[in-house]
This record gives structure tokens, sequence and C-alpha cells, in this order.
């Protein structure tokens, strides 16, 4: 089986993220959960899909004197991008709603970039889901914020919350892209990975 195959290895997960570390879990993968301080920072030439893989495999490169045969890291990075720009992560909660009237009524991409990295290869790929927002009321942004403080989510939001139930009216694309991490394609690029 290929889910017992990929737990031969030693996996970890280099992410805070309760969703991403959540979503491997229901793929059936055993991991480790081991995560650096990690400075997100990019070159400003960069847009779109180049900066989520770009963080993801600056984030992998970080783990390199430290990996033996037998493990593999996946690091990923999730942006937001819309009107030609990032949405990041909220400073405070008129941050959150500065980036919510950016998304309101208006179409953005959820961008994760995934890198995968062991001592002998490295992979780094990148999944895109369009995301299109209803107009969003002062009121109904305020709550949001107030209620489910999303000052950990790129683009100030959580599909799987409120808001996404609320207001989004469509999706192209892998919706656990936008919730965090694209496990399908995820575990697509780990059976090539092991094979050597």
């Amino acid at each position: 089986m290929i889910i017992d195959n990929l737990n031969n290895y030693r996996i970890i997960l280099a992410s805070r993220s309760p969703r991403r570390q959540q979503l491997l879990r229901d793929l059936g993968l055993k991991f480790d959960v081991v995560f650096k301080d990690y400075t997100e920072t990019f070159p400003k030439n960069l847009g779109g899909e180049e900066i989520a893989k770009y963080v993801a495999h600056e984030k992998a490169v970080s783990f390199k004197n430290e990996i033996s045969e037998n493990e593999i890291v996946i690091t990923a990075d999730t942006i937001v991008w819309c009107n030609n720009k990032v949405l990041g992560k909220p400073l405070n909660s008129e941050d959150a709603i500065r980036i919510l009237k950016e998304i309101s009524g208006n179409t953005h991409e959820v961008i994760t970039g995934v890198c995968l990295f062991s001592s002998f290869k490295e992979k780094t790929f990148s999944v895109s889901t369009k995301v299109t927002f209803d107009t969003l009321s002062g009121e109904e942004m305020n709550f949001y914020v107030d209620k489910y403080k999303p000052y950990d989510k790129a683009g100030a939001y959580g599909i799987q919350e409120w808001i996404g139930i609320a207001a989004c009216s469509n999706i192209e694309g892998s919706y656990f892209n936008v919730v965090g991490l694209p496990v399908q394609r995820l575990y697509k690029e780990l059976q090539s990975f092991i094979l050597k």
C-alpha cells in the first residue's frame, strides 16, 4: 500500500498550522511536526506562485544539514494574490478589515507553494485556486474579525469558517489548498518522490 510505503519514512512537517497538520493526518500519514522561526521574506521582483514557491523552498533549505537518509521534510507557504499584490497575515483588526475589503466582491487566488526535501533530492511545486467572495458589509467584516480573529491566516480569512460559508460564492480548483495544503497534489508528489 502506498501509504505504508510513505510511512516507512520519517516525514517531518515544518509547519505550525493546525489545519495543515489535520489535513496530513486525514491523508493517513504519520509525521512529526518540527518548525523553525523563519521570516517570510522574498525578492521584490517575484509575483504570485513564484513567491509561494520561493518561501517554501527557503524554509526547506534551513533543514539541509539536519536530515538523515530516511527523512522527508515538507514545507509550505500559502499566499493570497489579489489585484497583483500579496495579501498577507493581518497585523491587527484594522489590518484584517483592510484586507477583507480587498477581497470583498472580488476574485483572488490562493497559492500554496510546497517543497519536499530530503538528503538526496528536492521538489518544489505550487497549486493555485481561484476564490470569489460576495460583497461583504462592514457589519459582516467586523463580526468575522471580532469572533474568529484570523490573524494567523493569509488573506485574513479561513474558508472553513463563517466567512467562507456565508460569502464564498465560487471556488475553481482545490478546496483543501484554500484551507492551507493541496493534499491531493501533495499525495501524488510524495508517491513519485520516494521512487529513487
